[in-house]
């Protein structure tokens, strides 16, 4: 099976979703240039992420709105599957804060819906997933989705897992003071679960917060495949693809 090459963009979020979506192109060209299959971009990348609230719902929209249209387009025209994120329009509440997964024909494979919120900055501005996380099946890899503190938990992980997922896809927006994510709890939780996990985060400011950077892969053995520091970085790794059993999950 073909090894699964991936492009974790750390970058900051835009000012704006007309500069996320220039940005996004220019880094999907370079990615696909460079051989990348998917190229995944921090958490809320499309509009940015710790934004007035009132900002969030009124740039809100469903799957088939606009800001996906466009990135169906740039997937397309590049050749390269791309995972970003957006405010999904949610008639009952507050947006969810989502991801979508899109390949290099521009098709919408997947969306997942981030399921645990992270204090305030999220119960503010989302309402928290219902579903399980998504899935979805490229070339004969099975890849998950989550979104920043999901990988945090268990459950999730143990979800996809037990779903086949190969590889778990997670936008991300760690913050300034939380490296024990990328430095022990990403590969602690891609060995115990038998999945490798490739997290995209942001970095720089937004408003007052400080995003860490260290955007990272593991193998599913919990091996750092690749490792950015805390500036602008596009992060290439290889994932190759399970030819053996993964080792047997524990219950936390």
């Amino acid at each position: 099976m073909e090894p699964l090459r991936l492009a974790l963009w750390q970058t900051a979020h835009p000012a704006d979703s007309t500069e996320a979506l220039a940005r996004l192109d220019s880094a999907s060209r370079e990615a696909a240039a460079r051989g990348a299959h998917w190229l995944v971009t921090p958490e809320m990348f499309l509009t940015g992420y710790l934004i007035a609230p009132e900002r969030l719902i009124a740039h809100a929209e469903t799957a088939d709105g606009p800001l996906l249209q466009a990135v169906r387009g740039i997937a397309r025209r590049h050749r390269i599957g791309i995972v970003t994120g957006w405010p999904e329009a949610n008639k009952e509440a507050r947006p969810f804060n989502s991801a979508a997964a899109i390949d290099g024909t521009g098709a919408l494979l997947a969306v997942h819906r981030k399921t645990h919120l992270f204090g305030d900055g999220d119960t503010l501005r989302f309402t928290p997933g219902s579903a399980p996380p998504a899935w979805f099946d490229w070339r004969g890899w099975r890849l998950g989705l989550l979104i920043c503190f999901d990988v945090e938990h268990d459950e999730p992980l143990r979800q996809l897992a037990d779903a086949g997922a190969h590889a778990v896809l997670v936008p991300t927006a760690n913050m300034v003071g939380y490296d024990q994510v990328q430095r022990t709890r990403l590969p602690e939780a891609a060995r115990r679960f038998g999945v490798a996990i490739a997290y995209a985060n942001a970095c720089g400011r937004e408003g007052e917060t400080v995003y860490n950077g260290l955007s990272t892969v593991c193998s599913r053995a919990g091996e750092r495949l690749g490792a950015a520091t805390r500036d602008e970085d596009v992060l290439q790794a290889t994932v190759t693809f399970p030819t053996s059993t993964p080792p047997a999950r524990t219950r936390a």
